[in-house]
This record gives C-alpha cells, structure tokens and sequence, in this order.
C-alpha cells in the first residue's frame, strides 16, 4: 500500500464529501485520531477499515490505494433510464473535450 497516496486520497474525499475527521471516524468504526494519522501517512488502516472507508465514498480499495486513477460510479439504485441518461451526459462531454483538444 503506498500510505503516502491513500492519506492523500482520503482527505480529498473526506473533505469533498464535506465530512470532518470525527464523523468519518464514527462511520467505520475507528477513533478521530485515527483518521488523522492515516491523511498524515503515520498510520495504515486494517483491512476492514479499508473496506469500509470504501464503501463510504462509494469507491473501490484500490482508488484509494492510489492503484486506480479512475473513479467508478455506484450505478445501484438508478433506473435503466437514469443509466441512458448518464450515459448520454457522457458521451457529450468526451465529445465537446475532444472539440476543444482539436483547437
């Protein structure tokens, strides 16, 4: 695990969620001070704690890991047609990034 990319993505994720260090600690079960030392790079989570920090930011253990650069979206609870939609939203931003990269 390199510690020094998984602190630094779980602070950015902790703060982009807007959640400080006393609530994430009680989401998966683990003291302030914990979560304090894994952004530090001072310490390494267990297993579970790992997976359940994961499912909190609904991403996967290795984008948290730094092994992953592309985070995935959590499709679940979406209707067939959502998933169309999102799909759709996609494709016309590749589309319009590609236009742009051509200029």
């Amino acid at each position: 695990m390199n510690v020094l990319d998984f602190g630094k993505i779980l602070r950015e994720l902790r703060e982009k969620s807007g959640m400080s260090q006393k609530q994430l600690a009680a989401r998966i079960g683990v003291t302030p001070e914990s979560v304090s030392l894994y952004e530090l790079h001072e310490r390494k989570p267990k297993l579970e704690t790992l997976a359940s920090i994961a499912s909190v930011f609904k991403v996967t253990t290795d984008y948290l890991l730094g092994i992953e650069k592309r985070k995935i979206l959590d499709l679940s609870g979406l209707t067939d047609s959502d998933i169309d939609i999102i799909e759709q939203l996609v494709d016309s931003i590749r589309e319009k990034n590609e236009k742009i990269k051509k200029f």
